[in-house]
């Protein structure tokens, strides 16, 4: 389903739907977010993007800044356009945010979701720990992973 190209830019509150819809088809055995977590994310002035393939959202990713540091908050790319580099061009639309900020970025990552540790470890990312029972109701693991501020 890779046709067409791909455009990044902020995510819309007309957006909200659709990411929820994304978010119960990704992570159905964990807690998904749902429409208002998505407003208020919108709301509170986080750094939001959508990548859109001929007008429609395959993809969003979420940054939070504060003064001394940034957070991923949630990358998501729909199933059929998995792999095919939407993913690592919202996770370098959120870097840039922070390199812009001159500040580091943290974030967690399923123990098991091999695909995304790597892309964060090809961007800079390093283990920093482990939060168990992280995600619910499933349970599973999380590693805490973060990158320095590149004040380049």
């Amino acid at each position: 389903m890779s046709a067409g190209t791909v455009t990044i830019s902020p995510l819309r509150h007309e957006d909200v739907p659709r990411c929820a819809r994304i978010e119960h088809e990704l992570f159905p055995g964990d807690d998904p977010w749902s429409e208002d977590a998505f407003r208020s994310e919108l709301d509170n002035g986080n750094f939001y993007v959508g990548a859109y393939v001929d007008g429609v959202l395959v993809g969003y990713a979420g940054l939070g800044l504060t003064d001394f540091e940034c957070s991923v908050h949630t990358i998501a790319v729909t199933a059929g356009y998995q792999g095919g580099g939407v993913g690592r061009t919202l996770l370098r639309t959120l870097l840039a945010k922070a390199d812009e900020a001159g500040l580091p970025v943290f974030l967690e990552v399923r123990t098991d979701n091999v695909p995304a540790i790597n892309l964060y470890l090809a961007h800079g990312f390093e283990h920093l720990g482990l939060r168990r029972r992280y995600y619910q109701p499933s349970g599973a693991d999380a590693y805490t992973m973060g990158r320095p501020a590149n004040r380049d």
